[in-house]
Order: C-alpha cells, then sequence, then structure tokens
C-alpha cells in the first residue's frame, strides 16, 4: 500500500464520517472505512424499507443508518462524505462546513491519494464512451487500467491495491468537478452544451465546473479539447501544460484530426501520423469518430497506432449508448438511455442517417429543447413521447421550420410498455426503433442504466 493511502487510514481511525447518498459509490466506501476503525454513519433521504438491499448490508457491516427527510439535520461528525448527487452548494452542507466540518467526496479523495497516472474525462455528450475508449487503449498496450468515477465503479475503494505503475481512468460529471481543486495528468473535455440546470441554474456555474478538470493542471500535463466546440477550443488559453486538440472538420497542429476522405491522423510536436480510417471503427456515429479522435490524442504517447486500430476493429460500444437490442419482424431495437440531452439525441440520429422511429421523454432538467426540434423532423418518421418533457419535446418538433402534421407522427402514452408497444405497431420491416429519451430518467427510473434495462427487457420479452 503506498504511505499516503497508509498515513490517510491512519489518520481517520476514531473520527465520525457520515456518507451522505446510500447507492453503488457509497457501499463499499462504509465498509473500507469501517474497517480501518472510522466511525461510520450512512444517511439517505429515503427510509429504511426503501434503502432495500443497500440498507441491509451496511447493518450487516456494522454502520448506523440515517433514513428519511431529515437525514441531513443535526450530523455530529467529524467529516462528510457526499455523492455527486448531493449538490456541493447546497446550504446545509455549507453550514457544516462553516462549523469547521470536513466535506468531500470519494472522487476527491482518491485524486489526492492515486499513486499513478490518472486520465479524467468529462463533457456533456461522449464522456463513457471515450472514458472506456481511453481504458481499452491503455490495456491494450499491456498497462494496469483502473477504471472508475461517473461511469459506475467507484475508484477509491480499490485504492489499497493501486501502486504507481498502474494508470486509473476515471469520468467525471460536473457535480463530482464542482468541488475538485486537483486535475488529473491527461485531461479530456469531449464537448459542452447546456445540460443540469436544473441544479446549477446557470451555464456558468456548469462550465466552470467542468474547467476544474484542467485548471489545477501542472507543465507537465496533457489537456485534450475538441476545436469543434466553441466553449471547449475557448478554453485553450486555460491549459498548463501541452494543450491537444481534436476535430473532424479541420487539421490541428497538435492532437488528432479526422480528414474529408474519412482518414484518421495523430499531430505529434509537428509531424502528422495516418492511423485508421473513420471506417475501422465498429460503432456507428460520426460522434464516435469525434470520441475516438479524443481518446487517440490522450494516450498518444502510450499507445502504439496499431493498437489503436485494434481496439476500433473490435471495441462493440458501451451499455445504453445505442446498443443493438434484437431484431424482430425485421424491426431493429436499440437503446440510447444514455442520451439524455438534446446534442446527444442529436447525435443519435445523425449516426442512424435516416428516418426512424423514436420513444423519448422523462425528468426535466431545465435544459432548451429548441435546438432538437429540426433534427425531429429531418430523422424521425414516428415520435413517441411520455414523462414530463413531453410537451417541452413536441413543442420543439412542432415549431422546427419543416414541421408538417403527421411528420413526425406524433404519440403519446404514459409508461415505456406503452411505448414499446405504440412503437412496435408502427413500426415496418426494415424500421430501426431507439430510446433516446433527451431527458434524465428521476421521474420514472433511479437513473438512466435502470431505465435502459427496462427498455431491454420489454423489447426482449416482446412475442
Amino acid at each position: 500500500m503506498d504511505s499516503r493511502v497508509r498515513h490517510f487510514f491512519d489518520s481517520i481511525y476514531g473520527k465520525k464520517i457520515a456518507f451522505c447518498g446510500i447507492g453503488i459509490s457509497n457501499l463499499p466506501l462504509c465498509a473500507l472505512f469501517a474497517k480501518y476503525g472510522a466511525r461510520v454513519i450512512a444517511c439517505d433521504r429515503k427510509d429504511r424499507q426503501a434503502l432495500g438491499e443497500f440498507g441491509q448490508k451496511l447493518e450487516e457491516y456494522g454502520i448506523a443508518l440515517k433514513c428519511g427527510p431529515d437525514y441531513l439535520e443535526n450530523l455530529d461528525v467529524d467529516i462528510i462524505f457526499r455523492t455527486p448527487g448531493i449538490y456541493y452548494n447546497m446550504e446545509k452542507l455549507q453550514q457544516y462546513r462553516r462549523a469547521g466540518v470536513v466535506v468531500t467526496s470519494e472522487m476527491e479523495v482518491f485524486f489526492d491519494l492515486c499513486p499513478c497516472k490518472i486520465y479524467g474525462v468529462t463533457g456533456s455528450d461522449g464522456k463513457t464512451t471515450t472514458t472506456t475508449l481511453i481504458s481499452e487503449m491503455l490495456k491494450k498496450a499491456g498497462r494496469n487500467v483502473y477504471l472508475g468515477g461517473n461511469i459506475g465503479i467507484p475508484l477509491l475503494p480499490q485504492i489499497e491495491k493501486i501502486t504507481a505503475d498502474d494508470v486509473a481512468v476515471a469520468e467525471l460529471s460536473s457535480f463530482q468537478l464542482i468541488s475538485m481543486r486537483k486535475s488529473p495528468d491527461v485531461a479530456v473535455i469531449t464537448n459542452l452544451a447546456p445540460n443540469h440546470l436544473n441544479v446549477h441554474k446557470t451555464m456558468e456555474e456548469y462550465v466552470d465546473a467542468k474547467k476544474n478538470l484542467i485548471l489545477h493542471q501542472n507543465a507537465f500535463s496533457r489537456t485534450v479539447l475538441n476545436a469543434d466546440n466553441d466553449i471547449t477550443a475557448a478554453m485553450q488559453p486555460l491549459a498548463r501544460g501541452e494543450c491537444s486538440l481534436f476535430s473532424r472538420r479541420q487539421p490541428v497542429k497538435n492532437g488528432a484530426f479526422c480528414d474529408e476522405q474519412g482518414r484518421m491522423y495523430l499531430v505529434r510536436q509537428g509531424v502528422k501520423q495516418f492511423v485508421m480510417h473513420k471506417s475501422d471503427i465498429r460503432i456507428p456515429g460520426e460522434h464516435n469518430v469525434e470520441n475516438y479522435l479524443a481518446a487517440m490524442a490522450a494516450v498518444a504517447d502510450e499507445v502504439e497506432p496499431e493498437e489503436m486500430v485494434e481496439v476500433a476493429k473490435t471495441f462493440g460500444g458501451v451499455e445504453h449508448r445505442i446498443e443493438f437490442v434484437r431484431e424482430l419482424d425485421g424491426v431493429r431495437y436499440y437503446n440510447d438511455s444514455i442520451a439524455t440531452s438534446p446534442s446527444r439525441v442529436i447525435a443519435g440520429l445523425k449516426a442512424f442517417g435516416r428516418k426512424i422511429i423514436v420513444i423519448a421523454g422523462g425528468y426535466d432538467k431545465d435544459i432548451p429543447y429548441g435546438p432538437l426540434g429540426p433534427y425531429l423532423t429531418e430523422f424521425v418518421k414516428t415520435l413517441v413521447l411520455l414523462g414530463a418533457t413531453a410537451d417541452k419535446i413536441e413543442a420543439a418538433a412542432k415549431a422546427a421550420p419543416d414541421y408538417k402534421p403527421g411528420s413526425p407522427e406524433i404519440i403519446r402514452v404514459q409508461t415505456l410498455e406503452q411505448a414499446v408497444s405504440a412503437a412496435r405497431d408502427a413500426a415496418q420491416p426494415g424500421d430501426i426503433v431507439t430510446l433516446s429519451p433527451a431527458s434524465a430518467s428521476f421521474d420514472l427510473y433511479r437513473n438512466f442504466e435502470e431505465r435502459g434495462q427496462h427498455f431491454k427487457r420489454i423489447v426482449n420479452e416482446l412475442a
């Protein structure tokens, strides 16, 4: 175990630590800290019954529970760990900070303790696929990789076994980054567009949170930015070390780009090197060309071009991201539950390149849907809507300049089962049906993964 890690765990012996928000991330953390002698309390807004197996596991570890609406009230603790779902700037947490309580997070502590090189990825869209591609390329190069973060795998519980020779690859959300004051060795920002404004309230706060990925880098770091995105391109002056750009529209002086013929190049210190043709990429869509370019630029000094090509030809994609589910009666069904924003849906629609049947709608994150409208009229033949955002998505379609009544046909339903049934009724052999919600899942599901799993079950159970 690294000496810094050992010193940290020695320092928390006997400390009273609250883990606020019980879920996949904090369950192993609670067990880890209890193992090293911390007095752990797990807090969650849900009642004990709603916690189900998570609550049962914690009680088996001997950890106290504080459940219900007042879960953040009157915490007599030394340290509070918040989950990304608990807003860092909420007044209750600030009150504890002013009272001398340490307020931190799993990812903040991991960055402080991690003994190896860290690759960090954020963005509005594409960050999970890019994170996974970086991990796959590094593995292909023979590195021992720890993959985690917002991708759903906590990294801090693995800190005991990570060595200086390993590499960590972390996906980071704005909710994690907003309180970060340490940046990774290699930082990738895939793109930025309005998202999560129901929490951040302003686009400026959202962008500022993302900037924390690069603001604390040193002169030996690498910053990888999307040259085709106005917001990320404008961040170039913030790069402290090497700045690499990626683009599928124009050549770059340092980084990776794709030319008009689909040839993908690396550019290092002014030397251009052909790597692959975009047709080598197994997963569909121009947005995935961007994801590969970002990953190529990130790992350029550790992974050989032929290893990048091998990943491109064999990697089948990440679950819930234009994931093929099944073909039935000549109709192909895809799960794109990760598409929780209009920009992500637009990328998916372009990937199919034809008129398809789309199931959309969900929880309202207070993001604008106007930009989605023209793509709905261009690429969607039938639009099946449900959830809180159904009205906004329908309004966006009807406000599009090319909208004509019935193009797309708009169907309103109440449940995902009804949506799949309506989509099946509307489909003809050769059609494509995709779940592309353009919304979060919180009105019906805990997260987009649960929504995607439910969609796949429904589709696979069709007779």
